[in-house]
C-alpha cells in the first residue's frame, strides 16, 4: 500500500477525492522522479507482468492482467473487440419470404445471430472467391405456418391455433457444401435455439438461403466474438484508523455489499475492509463528515480487472489469457530492417506496408448490409 501524499502514490495510485479525482496521469517515465529508474526493461516486465484468472464459466470470463499500462491493457480490449475472428451470415439469398418481415429486415435479423463454427476451420474470402467448402458455411431457413387441425375451437393462443408460427434460430439447418459433411467433423448451428426471426400466420413462409463467411470486428460487429468487453482499474480502500460501534455499521452501508465487513473484538464492533474489488466506488462516505476523513479510496494504476461476456464459437476457457501466450515485441530499427528484407513491407514513414500484390489477402469489407 503506497502511503498517502508520497511519491509512490503519485506514480502507482489513482486517487479518488470528494470534488475531484487526482493522479489521473502516467508519471512514471524515465528521470521523473529522482531515486526511481522508470526505464522500460524486457526482463523487468515480464518478471512483473502476470495475469490471473478469477472466474470462468460457459460464457464469462473475468480476470487481472497486472503491470501494464492503460496503453496496452485498452489495445487488449480492442484486439477481443475487433481482431479476433469468428463466422457470421454474410450473404442471404431470398427464394420466398410472405410474412410481415421486409427482405432486407429479415437479412439484417439473420446476419445478427452468433454461429457456432470454429473460425480456425475456414479461410477469410474476399470478393473475388467463389463459394466454396475452405471460406463458407451454408444454412438453409424453410419453414411453413399452417393451421393446426388439433386446436381447441374457442381457443385464442396462437400457440395452439398454429403451427409454425414462431420462427426460431432452431429452424435455421447447415446445408455442407462439398466434403464439409466427411472432412470437418463439426456441428454447425447457431449459438442459441431460442432467437426469435419473425412471427407468421398461416399460409405464409419464409425460405433463404444464408453463406457464412469468416471476418472480424474491425469490418463489422457481427463478427465480434464477444459481447461486452470491458476493464477497469482495481479498487483500493484503505481504512486510515479504526472505525467502532455505529460508525462501523454507517461505514459499511457506505459501499457495495461484500465489501466493508464487521468484527467482534473484544466485544467491540470494528470494520475492516474484506473485499475492495467488489465496490463500485459511489463515494456514498463523502456524505458522512465524521466518516470521509477517515478512509481513503484509490485504485491501483497497473492493475486492470477485466469481464468479457462470451458468444459465438468461442468459450471463455478459449479466451483465456496466459503469461505464456503473451508476447513482448521489440520493435527497433534492425528488427524492422529485417521485417522489411523478408517480408517485403515498405517501412518508410513510420509504417509499414504491404507490397501491391499482398494487399487485400485474408481481408474484405464487410461494412455493407448484411442483405445486399
Amino acid at each position: 500500500m503506497a502511503a498517502p501524499g508520497s511519491v509512490e502514490e503519485l506514480r502507482s495510485r489513482v486517487v479518488l477525492g470528494e470534488f475531484g479525482v487526482r493522479n489521473v496521469h502516467t508519471t512514471d517515465f524515465p528521470g521523473n522522479y529522482s531515486g526511481h529508474d522508470d526505464s522500460w526493461d524486457k526482463e523487468k516486465f515480464e518478471k512483473n507482468f502476470r495475469v490471473d484468472v478469477i472466474h470462468m464459466d460457459e460464457s464469462t470470463l473475468e480476470f487481472d492482467m497486472v503491470g501494464i499500462d492503460a496503453a496496452i491493457a485498452n489495445a487488449f480490449r480492442r484486439i477481443l473487440l475487433a481482431e479476433v475472428p469468428s463466422m457470421a451470415v454474410e450473404k442471404v439469398f431470398v427464394y420466398n419470404n410472405t410474412s410481415i418481415v421486409q427482405d432486407e429486415i429479415l437479412a439484417h435479423r439473420l446476419g445478427l445471430i452468433p454461429i457456432r463454427a470454429d473460425p480456425r476451420l475456414f479461410e477469410y474470402k474476399s470478393e473475388e472467391d467463389e463459394c466454396d467448402e475452405i471460406n463458407t458455411l451454408q444454412f438453409q431457413l424453410k419453414i411453413k405456418c399452417s393451421k393446426n387441425p388439433q386446436a381447441a375451437r374457442e381457443s385464442s393462443d396462437p400457440n395452439e391455433l398454429y403451427i409454425n408460427h414462431k420462427v426460431y434460430s432452431k429452424h435455421m439447418e447447415w446445408v455442407p457444401l462439398g466434403s464439409q459433411a466427411d472432412n470437418l467433423n463439426a456441428d454447425f448451428r447457431p449459438v442459441h435455439d431460442d432467437i426469435l426471426i419473425a412471427q407468421l400466420r398461416p399460409g405464409q413462409e419464409i425460405d433463404v438461403l444464408m453463406h457464412c463467411v469468416k471476418g472480424i470486428g474491425k469490418d463489422h460487429a457481427k463478427f465480434s466474438p464477444v459481447a461486452t468487453a470491458s476493464y477497469r482499474l482495481l479498487p483500493e480502500i484503505t481504512l486510515l484508523q479504526p472505525i467502532e460501534g455505529e460508525a462501523a455499521e454507517r461505514l459499511k452501508k457506505c459501499f457495495s455489499p461484500g465489501v466493508i465487513e464487521i468484527q467482534e473484538i473484544k466485544g467491540r464492533k470494528v470494520a475492516r475492509v474484506a473485499n475492495a474489488r467488489l465496490d463500485t466506488f459511489s463515494r456514498e462516505i463523502f456524505r458522512h463528515d465524521d466518516l470521509k476523513t477517515l478512509v481513503r479510496l484509490a485504485r491501483v494504476r497497473d492493475h486492470y480487472v477485466y469481464i468479457e461476456k462470451v458468444m459465438g464459437w468461442m468459450t471463455a476457457n478459449k479466451l483465456k489469457l496466459s503469461p505464456d501466450k503473451i508476447k513482448v515485441i521489440l520493435v527497433n530499427e534492425e528488427a524492422t530492417r529485417g521485417l522489411q528484407s523478408q517480408t517485403g513491407l515498405d517501412c518508410s514513414g513510420g509504417s509499414c506496408t504491404p507490397p501491391k500484390n499482398l494487399r487485400g489477402i485474408n481481408r474484405y469489407s464487410a461494412s455493407r448490409c448484411v442483405g445486399e
